[in-house]
């Protein structure tokens, strides 16, 4: 895709490094998480761990395109954490691929890129380019046209 069909706004001037404090895998005092995931992906999940999509997620509705909610142990954390470190990290769902960055308005508007300040990683590490969310902007359109596809 050429840069002109990437159209979406970022954040300048950010910086961020994942630090891996798995903060975002689950629910915090301040915050309870919602790990939506798309059809596709909750199918491949399901296919590369051999696990049925109901021992791991539950259908939700109203949140389309997102069409299932990651179930969460009883202490609140993604039941593919384990050690702190992510069991599925190569097939994880665009919202952790994302995190602490958000995609919003790819409806209504000209797709924007936000960020949480709840992120410990945030103010870290290198400065973000544009090339930073143009990775993640392809990501979604590629994983959103997979999820079509289905």
């Amino acid at each position: 895709m050429s840069r002109q069909n990437l159209s979406f706004d970022y954040p300048k001037n950010v910086r961020f490094t994942c630090e891996r404090c798995a903060k975002c895998c689950g629910d915090t005092k301040e915050r309870v998480r919602s790990i939506l995931l798309l059809k596709i992906e909750a199918e491949r999940i399901s296919q590369r761990t051999l696990k049925d999509i109901r021992k791991f997620a539950e259908k939700i509705e109203g949140s389309e395109p997102y069409v299932y909610q990651m179930k969460k142990t009883h202490g609140g954390k993604c039941l593919f954490l384990k050690d702190n470190s992510c069991s599925i990290y190569q097939m994880r769902p665009l919202i952790c691929r994302f995190y602490p960055f958000q995609l919003k308005n790819i409806r209504d508007r000209k797709p924007m890129f936000t960020y949480t300040d709840e992120c410990p990683s945030i103010g870290k590490g290198p400065q973000l380019k544009r090339s930073f969310f143009e990775k993640l902007f392809n990501e979604f359109l590629k994983v959103m046209a997979e999820d079509a596809r289905k």
